[in-house]
Order: structure tokens, then sequence, then C-alpha cells
């Protein structure tokens, strides 16, 4: 993907799409992530996949129990297997961590802070587990974490569940373990769409990791 904004470091630059294949955003990150300078901006990608397993770089594929129609795609990301689909809020975070002076593990805490935080404002209390990373209403996963950092240069990120059909997780073990149970924003009596939670998590991501011009535009990006 190229680089379309103009050079401003401190900046946080938005990118979004209603439905983008997993393939083929992978391929725009890791373009991004060769091209890009020290003096390029980092962005925040929000988008939807349609239905795709995803297999982390530790993924066991007996974690996978029945694929069905579903394609599996196996990523660079860490984590174990899970799943990707329409009502399933993505949150890819291209970011230069060198310039931000924070590791791997500061960024994986800021994801999962801002989604617990802004669960609160919806009233749902909400956990995040250092043995298992991702966030949980009562032990039950709603969002997943999976990222990639090479050379001090962060992609992928976040998936969240907002409204979706849920049934494929059944197919899997999720993130690798056994039983575990899915639940997503509707089960919790909020009724909105996934590019209307991005607002909120934009907010509170740029707020935690100090933003302050954040860039958004009501462009689209084409992968």
């Amino acid at each position: 993907m190229s680089e379309i904004f103009p050079t401003d470091t401190g900046a946080l630059y938005i990118q979004h799409a209603e439905l983008a294949p997993y393939l083929d955003v992978w391929q725009a990150m890791k373009k991004f992530c060769v091209n890009r300078t020290p003096n390029t901006p980092d962005q925040v990608w929000f988008l939807q996949h349609p239905p795709v397993f995803t297999q982390g770089v530790s993924g066991k594929p007996e974690h996978v129990l029945n694929a069905g129609n579903i394609p599996i795609i196996q990523s660079d990301r860490g984590g174990q297997v899970t799943y990707h689909g329409p009502g399933q809020l993505m949150m890819y975070v291209l970011l230069d961590l060198h310039r931000l002076d924070i590791g791997v593990r500061t960024l994986v805490d800021v994801l999962e802070n801002t989604a617990v935080n802004i669960l609160k404002q919806y009233g749902i209390s909400a956990i995040a587990k250092k043995d298992a990373p991702g966030v949980y209403v009562k032990d039950e996963k709603i969002a997943s974490l999976g990222l990639r950092v090479k050379k001090g240069l962060s992609y992928h990120g976040l998936s969240f569940n907002v409204d979706m059909d849920l049934t494929p997780f059944s197919q899997i073990n999720p993130c690798g373990f056994k039983d575990l149970k899915i639940t997503q924003l509707s089960h919790h009596g909020v009724n909105c769409r996934p590019m209307e939670l991005a607002c909120g998590l934009l907010d509170e991501f740029a707020q935690q990791l100090g933003y302050k011009n954040i860039q958004a535009t009501d462009n689209t990006f084409t992968v």
C-alpha cells in the first residue's frame, strides 16, 4: 500500500474498509512496513474480513477441528488459530515502536486496556489475562490479539466481536484453548455496527499512547 499522507510523525492516521479479504490486507500491511521510513506516520486500519480461519506462527493443526468450507491461512502473527468474519471489527496497528519508545508487552497492554475501557463505557465488566492474551467477559472471550513486530515495526492487532455468526468458533479450539467460550457485544445488549465501535476504540487507543493529532478520513483504502 502506498504512503498517501503528508509527513507528520506525531500524528496517527486512520484508514478503513467495510470488508476486505484477509490475505490482501495482510500483504498490504507487510508492504507498508517494508516501504515505511523513519518519517512515516503511524496508521491504524479498521475493517472486517470475509469468513476465514487464520493460524499464528506457533499454530498447531490439531486446533482446527473442522474447517468445513472456510479457508485457513497461515499467517505471521503471534498466537494460535482464530476466526474472522463479518460483524467482527479488526483493528490493525501499524506503529513504529522505537519512535514511541515502547515494547511489545506495552503495546499488548494498551490494546487490551483499550478494549476493556470501551466495554466499561457500555456497562460491561471485562478483564485481560496475562497467561491468555485477549479480553474476557465472565471467562468468555470477546476480543483477541495477534501481533507481528519486525525491526520495531508492528502490524496485525486486535479483533473485537461485535455482532457476528459465532458458529465457526466451534470448529476450532479458539486461540488453542479447548472449550473456550466466545461472546460478542450483541450478547450483552449492545446494538452497534463495527465501525461505530471503531470511533471509541480509536479515541481510547490514541489517548493511551499519547497521540495528539488524529487524522481520520472518510476515504476507504484499497488493497
